[in-house]
């Protein structure tokens, strides 16, 4: 299979030629554009709110180029010779200098692209949009990048570029160039992509096998990503529970206790209703009314601890676990705040209480 160069005729050959020696000439120049713009890019994401786990810079090489150049595309009549895709490369493309800043999670590269573009002093945003293989209208799969069009602002490094590409005219410091903002998911699978479609040594060695598995690999970089993102969000709400000048100083009300336990214990969810008003009333009985206090009672280590020690037949259901561990937490504190009177008759609570307790208390014996 020909290359583009290869496919060719003479005359166009000769242009695209003219271009790649120019291109020769300038890309050490060009190199350094790469390189400012870089280090500005990284110095404004270091102490952002949202920090990549990496930033690179690239200068198309001339290779790249060349290849890129003597793309052609349908003549204007038919019959007609083909014409190049990019007749005035330097003008239209933006990609010969490209800069990639690869996020954790897919709503980072919103955020990401939201600080770059707020940075208007340094770069103009001239296009942004969300560039992928697959597409969810069309129900397709591949992966997704930000891509972002700059150009840069009274730039010293693009002026002394401009000096050599044309030294007749006065530099102006602007430069067009792509800044791709991406998942570490979806950089591995594209740069994995990239090399097999598009860098193969030999472009005859295919099979339509590999598409069915880039796109099936697609689909499960999509669902990990989705995955992650979910634990990341569920994170930083359990993280809210810590905060005791925000959402962990919150009063717990019946919806509040309901929340935070579906939260922190999604898989002991057993009531029907959703009236939480018993939790309230079992906390609020020994002064605990902040979500942050509710958070600390459900910790693991308490939980699993007081499995053991009662050794339920049946898996409890938040009423019954929440009970226990108010019970092992207080003891016979909890039986008096909550139980019925000790001369009352009967007292069925008290007596499943007290039960409880000395299971409890047995335990712990033969635990030390």
């Amino acid at each position: 299979m020909p290359t583009n160069w290869e496919s060719l005729d003479a005359e166009l050959r000769e242009s695209v030629q003219h271009n790649v020696e120019i291109y020769e000439r300038v890309r050490p120049a060009l190199k350094l554009v790469t390189r400012d713009v870089l280090l500005v890019l990284r110095d404004m994401l270091k102490d952002s709110e949202v920090t990549p786990l990496f930033v690179t810079g690239r200068t198309k090489t001339v290779e790249s180029f060349k290849e890129k150049i003597s793309r052609t595309e349908e003549p204007l009549e038919p019959g007609g010779r083909r014409l190049l895709k990019f007749p005035d490369p330097f003008r239209t493309l933006n990609d010969m200098v490209g800069i990639r800043v690869i996020t954790k999670l897919p709503a980072e590269n919103a955020a990401v692209a939201n600080i770059i573009k707020r940075q208007r002093q340094l770069f103009d945003c001239r296009g942004d949009r969300e560039k992928d293989i697959g597409s969810i209208e069309s129900g397709t799969y591949g992966y997704s990048s930000r891509h972002l069009i700059l150009r840069t602002i009274q730039n010293e490094a693009v002026k002394e570029y401009q000096q050599v590409f044309n030294p007749d005219i006065t530099p102006n410091g602007s430069y067009f160039f792509e800044c791709q903002i991406r998942t570490i998911f979806a950089h591995a699978w594209s740069e994995i992509e990239h090399d097999i479609r598009f860098k193969a040594e030999d472009p005859r060695a295919w099979t339509p096998h590999f598409d069915r598995q880039f796109t099936a690999t697609a689909a499960m970089l999509e669902t990990v990503e989705t995955a992650f993102a979910d634990l990341h969000e569920r994170y930083e709400e359990v993280r809210s529970f810590w905060d005791t000048d925000g959402e962990g100083a919150a009063p717990l009300t019946p919806n509040r206790v309901r929340d935070v336990w579906r939260t922190l214990l999604p898989h002991v969810d057993r009531k029907v209703d959703d009236d939480w008003g018993w939790a309230a009333e079992l906390l609020a009985a020994h002064g605990l009314n902040q979500t942050m206090q509710l958070a600390g009672l459900l910790t693991a280590d308490r939980i699993t601890e007081v499995r053991k020690a009662l050794d339920h037949r049946y898996s409890p259901g938040p009423d019954r676990l929440l009970d226990d561990l108010l019970l092992w937490q207080y003891g016979t504190r909890h039986i008096d705040l909550t139980a019925e009177e000790a001369d009352a008759v009967p007292h069925p609570r008290r007596d499943s209480l007290l039960r409880r307790l000395r299971q409890i208390e047995r335990y712990r014996v033969t635990r030390k």
